[in-house]
């Protein structure tokens, strides 16, 4: 497994749509395993292929409980449900910080590394995250969602207002 260097906004790559995958051979395999070492080296809850420098359908997404990486080829979302606004950032979008609005519940459809089918679900983190890295797939970026990004006073109080929230709610 290798580091490999993430791409950031700019980056003609990232406005791309991603072909899809067709060989689940050790090439994916290689590219699975470096990308979910990059994420965790990155200390970041999804990474999409692009981001890497690679036009293809993969994505990995941490599960926010679990903390286990989620490898997901040729991912479609397939079900949604709700509703969610909360902060978003992005590996490619380096210490920019927005408000974004995404579903609250997301089930995705994807082949895994070997080429079988499967499915997914997950909510809060996890949703968003799902809808994040997709979009990656299709060129697309968060920023694209946003009025605007945070300043860093704004951030520091949303992320204060977020703990003081979570400690009223144990």
């Amino acid at each position: 497994m290798a580091l490999r260097k993430i791409v950031e906004q700019g980056d003609e790559c990232l406005n791309k749509v991603c072909r899809p995958v067709t060989d689940f051979n050790r090439r994916l395999h290689i590219l699975l395993d470096d990308m979910t070492e990059t994420l965790a080296d990155a200390n970041g809850a999804g990474l999409a292929a692009p981001q890497v420098g690679v036009l293809r359908r993969v994505c990995v997404v941490m599960d926010e409980e679990s903390g286990d990486y989620l490898e997901l080829v040729n991912p479609v979302i397939v079900d949604q449900k709700g509703e969610q606004t909360g902060l978003e950032g992005c590996l490619s979008v380096p210490g920019k910080w927005g408000i974004v609005t995404r579903p609250a519940w997301v089930r995705v459809r994807a082949q895994d590394r070997n080429g079988d089918w499967f499915e997914a679900e997950g909510e809060g983190l996890n949703a968003r995250c799902f809808c994040h890295e997709l979009e990656h797939l299709d060129g697309h970026l968060y920023t694209e969602h946003i009025d605007r990004f945070l300043t860093d006073e704004e951030l520091r109080e949303y992320l204060e207002r977020e703990e003081r929230e979570k400690e009223e709610g144990e």
